[in-house]
């Protein structure tokens, strides 16, 4: 039982640092961004490139890592921003259709421009965190697993921080209840939007990092899955609710463990999304969420 809370607690983590992208975008302009989850992926090659530069970093693998998975976080954020200028600003007013199926060429247009890039086979990562493992009560946890969840903690809890006590955050706040009101108010409603790209992007970025060193293996399509199931945390949570979406991603992993031990691997995806559709069916607003309504 510890041994399956632990796992699940441990995936849990990745699925929440990636659903906040999709939460954070979701609540100050409403867009389901389905390209999010290709941020990951971008983020894993990012850091699988950049390892090769950075390496011979003193102190060993972790040092080169921290180094690493801080520049990939640069990079996705920057790609994020740059995402949304392009793809998704010119159609801010547009109906939300065209912004989703914008949002799904966009995914599509990474995902197999990557592929162009690094070819369609799987890249090995060139740091793989495993090491001798330690048992607490009953649990099997490794020194890598426990830096790499304190690491996705810290990134939560340093964002929960930010939007809640910060300008910027109040900022983000006022925007995604009044749009129209906010810009009445002063704030540069682009600008703010920007930036909350390239945060949730660069979290993003770090999760396909940490999922690289972890696992050990990275291919161009691993964002797709990732994406759907950080929606799905997101949901689960209640979409639009920071706190929500981390409590989401933990609640799927846990799920996704005991559903492994219990029905075995490949029904793993069937029992999550399946969980999902009858959890809604009860609370459509998810854990955390509440019910909104539209501004005529």
């Amino acid at each position: 039982m510890a041994q399956l809370i632990w796992n699940g607690l441990f995936v849990g983590s990745f699925y929440a640092l990636v659903a906040l992208g999709y939460s954070m975008v979701y609540g100050i302009i409403k867009l389901l961004n389905f390209a999010h989850g290709d941020l990951y992926m971008l983020g894993a090659f990012s850091g699988f490139a950049l390892l090769g530069t950075v390496g011979a970093v003193p102190g060993g693998s972790l040092a080169a890592l921290f180094v690493v998975l801080l520049l990939t976080m640069l990079v996705t954020g920057l790609s994020g921003v740059a995402l949304e200028r392009v793809a998704y600003r010119p159609l801010r007013g547009a109906p939300r259709l065209s912004l989703l199926i914008t949002a799904v060429g966009a995914s599509f247009a990474l995902e197999y421009g990557v592929r162009i890039i690094a070819g369609p086979n799987p890249r090995v990562y060139p740091v793989r965190l495993d090491g001798t493992a330690v048992s607490v009560l009953g649990a099997r946890i490794t020194v890598q697993q426990l830096v790499l969840i304190v690491v996705a903690v810290g990134l939560m809890v340093t964002l929960n921080a930010l939007v809640m006590r910060s300008r910027q955050g109040r900022a983000m706040r006022a925007i995604a209840l009044d749009p129209k009101g906010s810009l009445m108010m002063g704030i540069d409603v682009d600008a703010v939007i920007s930036r909350t790209f390239f945060i949730g992007s660069a979290l993003a970025g770090a999760a396909g990092v940490m999922a690289g060193a972890y696992y050990g293996k990275i291919d161009f399509l691993m964002g797709f899955i990732i994406g759907l199931k950080a929606f799905t945390a997101a949901v689960i949570g209640g979409i639009g609710n920071l706190k929500g979406t981390m409590l989401g991603g933990l609640v799927l992993g846990l799920l996704e463990s005991f559903s492994t031990d219990w029905f075995g691997g490949e029904w793993r995806d069937v029992f999550a999304f399946g969980f999902l559709i009858l959890f809604l069916t009860v609370r459509p607003t998810g854990l955390l969420g509440a019910r909104v309504t539209e501004r005529v």
